[in-house]
Order: C-alpha cells, then sequence, then structure tokens
C-alpha cells in the first residue's frame, strides 16, 4: 500500500473532523419583543459562523438558530454565545444550547401531545440546568384545571443524550398570557428557562435533519 502523501492525509484529517460534527439548536431567550433586545437574524448567523459554528441557519425572528458544530458541551457552547452577543451586538440574553438527538427525544416524548388541540398553545421549555428540574416537582404536581404541565422523562435517550430530562411541556388552552401555570413556572425558575410552542419545536427538529 503506498504511503500517504502530506495532501491525502490532510484530505483524510478534515472529512473525519466533518464527519464527527454534531448538530445543535441555539435558543435565545427574550430578544425581539417589543422594541428591547433587538438583533437581526443576519447578525445573528453570522455572529454563529464567527464563532467557528458551522451553517448556522435561523428559524423565525425570535431567535432559534440550528448549527454544526465538533462534539461540544452545551453549557459552555451557550455561554460562548452570550458573551459574543453582548461583546459584538450589545444585547444581553440567556441562551440555552440543546443537541439534535435530545430535541428528538423531546419531540417524541411529549406526554401532551393529546391533550393539546392547538400547537400554538402547546409550550416547550428547556431548562438552562437539568437540576433546576427539582424546583418544577410542586408545581407540576398541582391541579391547573384546563391547563396541564408534564416533566420530561427522566432517563437515559435512545442515543445515548439525557432524553427529554430538560424538557418541561405546558398547555395553556387560554394563552401565554392569561395563564397562571405559565406565571408559576416563570416565577419559580426566571431566566433558567427557554420555552417555544409546539410548532416551532417540530420545525426546529426536522431543521436538524436536513
Amino acid at each position: 500500500m503506498p504511503a500517504l502523501t502530506q495532501f491525502t492525509y490532510l484530505s483524510l484529517m478534515g472529512s473525519s473532523q466533518d464527519q464527527v460534527k454534531t448538530v445543535y439548536v441555539a435558543l435565545l431567550r427574550g430578544i425581539n419583543v417589543g422594541n428591547a433586545k433587538r438583533v437581526a437574524m443576519a447578525e445573528l448567523r453570522a455572529l454563529m459562523e464567527e464563532l467557528g459554528y458551522k451553517k448556522a441557519r435561523t428559524l423565525l425572528n425570535s431567535g432559534n438558530v440550528v448549527f454544526s458544530a465538533p462534539a461540544v458541551e452545551p453549557r459552555e457552547a451557550a455561554l460562548r454565545i452570550e458573551k459574543a452577543l453582548e461583546a459584538k451586538l450589545g444585547v444581553s440574553a440567556r441562551v440555552t444550547v440543546i443537541c439534535a438527538d435530545e430535541l428528538a427525544e423531546v419531540v417524541s416524548g411529549n406526554p401532551l401531545k393529546k391533550v393539546a388541540e392547538n400547537p400554538s398553545r402547546l409550550l416547550v421549555g428547556i431548562l438552562r440546568d437539568p437540576a433546576d428540574r427539582q424546583m418544577l416537582a410542586e408545581i407540576a404536581s398541582k391541579n391547573w384545571g384546563k391547563e396541564k404541565i408534564a416533566l420530561g422523562a427522566a432517563r437515559l435517550g435512545a442515543k445515548g443524550t439525557g432524553g427529554a430530562i430538560r424538557a418541561v411541556y405546558m398547555w395553556m388552552p387560554q394563552g401565554v398570557i392569561e395563564s397562571k401555570l405559565n406565571a408559576a413556572v416563570s416565577k419559580a425558575l426566571g431566566e433558567g428557562i427557554t420555552s417555544r410552542n409546539w410548532s416551532t419545536m417540530l420545525k426546529l427538529n426536522e431543521m436538524t435533519e436536513e
């Protein structure tokens, strides 16, 4: 077998690095609401590329970014993005990062699919820190009438991820603004949770598979 030339070796190394890239989703909290914390999605995509993240794609105007990177710790990636947002764009916003496999578990493990009739009023919150899950135990044990809350399954995901352990599913048939459940969750966790409606989560999951 002939020896590998330096060019061939580097080409193979590049191909190997491409293969091990993982797809992630970054969820920015509280941007583009009213006149506060305005971030253009084109600027957000450019920022992600500057940080070395590849194939950055955004969904809607609420700060949802699908991107690729070599295996990273989601919390570390979130902190990098937060710092860059403030340094480059002058915007302070919490960021939560979730890998594609974990998002797939969150979507497939939704326990409220049969209850929720309107996907825009079914919210899925992603905890910034899975340890905060215990702060929702009391809330989840209460009867909220027509509103429903369910915590994601605390088990190992099918692909070795944390499954849906960081997920909180909330059905608010009267809408978010009128929801006592949403108020209770927000009071308990503050910026420790970032939520999107079911339609957005489904679309983000689709984008990670493209």
